[in-house]
C-alpha cells in the first residue's frame, strides 16, 4: 500500500510544473554544496552520454518540427553542464593536492589524455579551449537575444510594421 501511494505522490507531483523547481535546485545544489568525486564521474558521464544523443537525433532528425523541444533539452544540457564546471572546478581546487585521481576517473582519464605528460601541450590546449569558449559564449548570447526579440516582434504583427515604418522614417 505504501508503495502504490508514493507512486501517486510521484506521478501527481510530474503532472504539475515542479519538474523545473526541482531540476534548478539540483543543479544549484551541485555548485553550492561540495560534490563526492564518484558522483561526479557519474554527472560527468551522463552529461557526455546526452551530448551524443542530442548530436544523433539533430543529425537524423528529418524535418525541424521532429525535434522541437531542442531549445529546452539545449538549455538543459547547458545548465547541467555550467554546474559540473563549477562542482569540478571546486574539487580540483580542494582537492587536487591529494593526488590526479583525487577529483575523479573521468577528470584525470580526459587531464591524460588531453595534456599527455607535457604541461606547455596542456598550456596550449587550455588556452585555445578558452579562446573557443568565450567565442561561443558571447556568439550564443547574442545569438540568443536575436532570437528573442525575433520571437517578440513576431507575436506583434502589427506593431512590427510600425517599428520598421518608424525605422526607415528616422
Amino acid at each position: 500500500m505504501d508503495r502504490a501511494l508514493v507512486l501517486h505522490n510521484v506521478k501527481s507531483l510530474t503532472r504539475g510544473n515542479l519538474g523545473v523547481p526541482v531540476m534548478l535546485m539540483g543543479l544549484l545544489g551541485m555548485m553550492i554544496l561540495p560534490m563526492p568525486a564518484f558522483l561526479l564521474d557519474v554527472f560527468f558521464t551522463f552529461n557526455i552520454t546526452l551530448s551524443i544523443v542530442i548530436l544523433l537525433v539533430c543529425v537524423y532528425a528529418m524535418r525541424p518540427m521532429e525535434f522541437a523541444s531542442f531549445p529546452t533539452v539545449l538549455l538543459v544540457a547547458t545548465l547541467l553542464r555550467l554546474a559540473l564546471n563549477v562542482a569540478s572546478t571546486r574539487i580540483v581546487l580542494l582537492e587536487g593536492h591529494e593526488g590526479g585521481d583525487a577529483a575523479g576517473k573521468v577528470i584525470e582519464s580526459f587531464g591524460e589524455v588531453l595534456i599527455g605528460g607535457n604541461y606547455a601541450v596542456g598550456l596550449v590546449v587550455f588556452a585555445i579551449l578558452m579562446i573557443i569558449n568565450f567565442l561561443v559564449v558571447t556568439k550564443g548570447a547574442g545569438r540568443v537575444s536575436e532570437v528573442s526579440a525575433r520571437f517578440t516582434l513576431d507575436a506583434m504583427p502589427g506593431k512590427q510594421m510600425a517599428i520598421d515604418a518608424d525605422l526607415n522614417a528616422g
